[in-house]
């Protein structure tokens, strides 16, 4: 058989070197050539992922028959095998990480339970369930097994600190993080949440209404009827005044608060980079949760390999070889892939490693200044402590 396409060689060097976590090498193989399929195609057609795939099969509904039987194969378990390999990316990390929890709905009947780690704009996959639900909100038992994954693909050494919406202010998540997990946790409340300040008693969290570009951060404060806590808040209303901002946090709370929660949008990003901005998940079409959670460990595949090729694009200053903003102006998964594409017809340097580089966003993206978004607490312009 002639030699195999460079993007499925690449492939194969980052992911063949943990094949022990397959039960077969031939699932192993079947998931590279979806992978292949992704990021030339960029949609989850798998009749247009056929074409790449080079295998001893002479009919196209041959491979197609091939992708769906590793979609429904009850033998690929997709936590263990998505664990092992980000264990192997964030082996270099020290200190934090931040985690983002959040869900998306399927065509209406399908719900998308997914923890991302935040990373320079973007979510990188870590965990995640798909229930048949019809909307959006879950239980905090629906959506534990997705923690349990995800503190299982994190290296024992890295604290963590989880960032979660609205619909996931459950004292039962609290109550998991602190006494099971051991996890930090920046949640934004609900209005209607109760809080309890010994001395000053009980009252809902929206009644708490500083001015615009105000914030107030209380400190040992008890919430929900249990009195769960201590917990410390930050309340805030930034300048735009388009709404106030109600986030728990187990740590004393101060203007780093807001920077941190800021970085829950990420995992919007990478949902986006899921749907309509990218993979375009739902032209699948799939009519069973655990085969759209095979083709999750696909997507996430795809998302890591481009996003590293991106980092290391610009890292190595040939940014503007496949972007054409002045400053960087697009994500690095959509340079990554750029990129990959140029060398494919051109030749160049490609992705070896599965190692993810820690530290801060040397460039972060924005098309010119004025696109430049600053941090959260910069939307505010007095605060007050509350002990």
């Amino acid at each position: 058989m002639p030699a195999m396409p460079p993007l499925y060689d690449m492939l194969w060097q980052l992911f063949g070197q943990q094949r022990h976590v397959w039960k077969d090498v031939r699932h192993l193989k079947t998931f590279l050539w979806m992978v292949v399929g992704v990021i030339e195609e960029m949609t989850v057609h798998l009749t247009a992922w056929a074409p790449y795939v080079r295998s001893r099969a002479t009919q196209a509904a041959s491979t197609v028959r091939r992708f769906g039987r590793w979609l429904h194969n009850p033998r690929i378990e997709v936590g263990p095998i998505w664990a092992a390999y980000m264990r192997q990316v964030l082996q270099g990390w020290t200190g934090r990480v931040y985690l983002a929890l959040d869900t998306t709905s399927l065509w209406g009947k399908f719900c998308w339970i997914r923890v991302s780690l935040c990373y320079r704009g973007r979510g990188i996959p870590l965990a995640w369930r798909v229930v048949r639900h019809g909307s959006v909100r879950v239980s905090f038992a629906v959506y534990q097994e997705v923690l349990q994954q995800a503190a299982q693909a994190i290296p024992d050494h890295l604290e963590v600190v989880l960032l979660a919406d609205r619909g996931f202010c459950d004292l039962a998540l609290l109550r998991f993080l602190r006494d099971t997990l051991h996890w930090h946790w920046r949640i934004r409340l609900k209005g209607s949440f109760l809080v309890y300040k010994p001395g000053r008693g009980w009252r809902q969290v929206r009644r708490f209404t500083p001015p615009v570009g105000h914030a107030l951060y209380w400190h040992h404060v008890y919430v929900g009827q249990e009195q769960f806590g201590p917990v410390h808040l930050a309340v805030a209303r930034p300048v735009d005044g388009t709404a106030y901002w109600y986030v728990v946090s187990d740590e004393p709370t101060g203007p780093h608060t807001l920077d941190e929660y800021g970085l829950r949008p990420h995992i919007e990003e990478n949902i986006l980079d899921d749907k309509s901005n990218g993979f375009q998940v739902e032209s699948s079409y799939l009519e069973s949760a655990t085969a759209l959670e095979r083709l999750g460990l696909v997507l996430a595949a795809a998302t890591l390999v481009l996003v590293l090729q991106g980092v290391q694009v610009v890292a190595a200053g040939k940014r503007r070889w496949v972007d054409p903003h002045w400053m960087r102006g697009e994500s690095y998964l959509k340079i990554g892939r750029k990129y990959l594409m140029r060398v494919l017809y051109h030749g160049g340097e490609i992705l070896r490693r599965l190692i993810l580089p820690p530290g801060e966003d040397p460039e972060p993206a924005r098309a010119s200044k004025r696109c430049a978004k600053p941090k959260p607490h910069e939307f505010i312009t007095s605060w007050e402590y509350v002990y």
